[in-house]
């Protein structure tokens, strides 16, 4: 299966901690096992039958990085919700998207999620539970959400498969611009599932239902049986981590 992929490798600004950690000007350009993390993941992407690979990034060493990998250039905007909907109004759908620190991206997870995908999805994404990372990784430190039916961390991997996932990203956008102001996020997404969530009622598969009908798409889950498919590299312990499983 050939598809079109968006890598997220922009810069909040300021000191990124993982990049001074490693001694780098980006943590895109962490080597780990002699290739940078940007690399890794356009490897990834290409083996699991990527065509055209754009990269979202707003500096220059990373811009030089990625001509030199044979991907698209995008300039990234204010904040990765913004970028996503940048690459996906040039690439178009169907698009993978993902983050250049997915240093342990392989193949076989992708192949998987994409071949799990509901046929009826507008957007899916992938998603692992806590005893699958565990499993896998059980040094790792993850940020789980809990559901009625378990405890999940996302992977990093998302699909967005029809020209209407373009209201999923519109939605992003708006939840990352009020982000401090949650009265607005609530309004937006509605009540009852909150309500129905802190009841411990409310499984993963219906909320991203429920968030879906919201934004006027139908949003779908897909069950990553990877647990190292939910490691990505947020902090030093992070890196150390994966160094370790790599090397």
């Amino acid at each position: 299966m050939s598809f079109n992929a968006l890598i997220l490798a922009g810069s909040r600004g300021g000191v990124d901690p993982v990049a001074a950690y490693a001694g780098v000007a980006h943590k895109a350009l962490i080597e780990i096992d002699g290739r940078s993390m940007l690399a890794r993941v356009v490897d990834a992407l290409h083996a699991a039958g990527a065509g055209r690979i754009l990269v979202s990034t707003n500096t220059e060493l990373v811009r030089l990085e990625a001509l030199a990998l044979g991907t698209e250039l995008i300039v990234s905007e204010a904040g990765p919700s913004a970028s996503a909907a940048r690459g996906f109004a040039l690439a178009g759908a169907p698009l993978l998207l993902t983050a250049a620190d997915h240093a342990l991206l392989h193949p076989e997870w992708i192949t998987t999620f994409l071949g799990k995908v509901p046929a009826d999805a507008d957007v899916a994404v992938l998603l692992a539970r806590r005893e699958t990372i565990e499993r896998d990784a059980p040094k790792t430190r993850r940020t789980y959400l809990h559901f009625a039916d378990g405890d999940w961390s996302g992977c990093n991997l998302f699909w967005l498969a029809t020209p209407a996932a373009n209201a999923a990203l519109e939605l992003w956008q708006e939840v990352e611009q009020h982000r401090k102001q949650p009265w607005r996020i609530v309004r937006r997404l509605g009540i009852m599932p909150l309500i129905r969530y802190a009841a411990g009622r409310l499984t993963l598969a219906a909320a991203l239902a429920e968030i879906g009908n919201r934004a006027g798409i139908r949003a779908r889950m897909v069950e990553s049986p990877f647990g190292l498919a939910a490691v990505d590299v947020d902090k030093p312990s992070d890196l150390d981590l994966v160094r370790g499983l790599v090397e």
